[in-house]
């Protein structure tokens, strides 16, 4: 059983942000986090759940994937992201990321479980400590798409 625990943090919503991850398989413990410039919480959310799937090495194993996100664990536990999809996510943000998802997801075995944030849950604990260090980090990545559509929108609603 391979387990995964993963957050997400946006520091002003937009604003600095990242993802935390904590990934355990067979008494090893592996951490993964990385910061963007700008983004938003629930960016980071799917993000860190898509990071920990793509960097699995073997689908032998089931998973079982915490995470404090009701977004990301709703839309896939009541299966709201496959009626999106079916309508190419018309209307919906972070299409970007919820195609990403889709790509990886059905290589796996993966039980959903959400867990309370900031309830002294140890492995969310660590994975909200990565995600928020790494917000305040240097070498801080680009988000390219949603940097590019909140520019986008700026220009729509008349801001530049």
């Amino acid at each position: 059983m391979v387990e995964i625990f993963t957050d997400g943090s946006a520091k002003g919503n937009p604003g600095r942000g990242g993802y935390g991850v904590v990934m355990r398989f067979n008494g090893k413990e592996k951490e993964l986090a990385q910061g963007f410039r700008m983004t938003t919480n629930n960016r980071m959310e799917l993000l860190g759940v898509i990071v920990a799937l793509e960097t699995l090495k073997t689908n032998k194993y089931e998973v079982n994937l915490y995470s404090d996100s009701k977004y990301v664990i709703d839309a896939i536990v009541k299966g709201w992201v496959f009626g999106w999809q079916k309508k190419n996510f018309k209307g919906k943000k972070n299409a970007d990321l919820w195609r990403r998802y889709l790509k990886v997801h059905p290589k796996f075995k993966i039980n959903y479980h959400w867990v309370k944030g900031h309830a002294g849950h140890p492995e969310n604990e660590r994975a909200d400590q990565l995600a928020f260090n790494v917000a305040d980090g240097e070498n801080l990545l680009v988000d390219e798409v949603f940097e590019m559509e909140r520019e986008a929108a700026k220009k729509n609603d008349g801001l530049l």
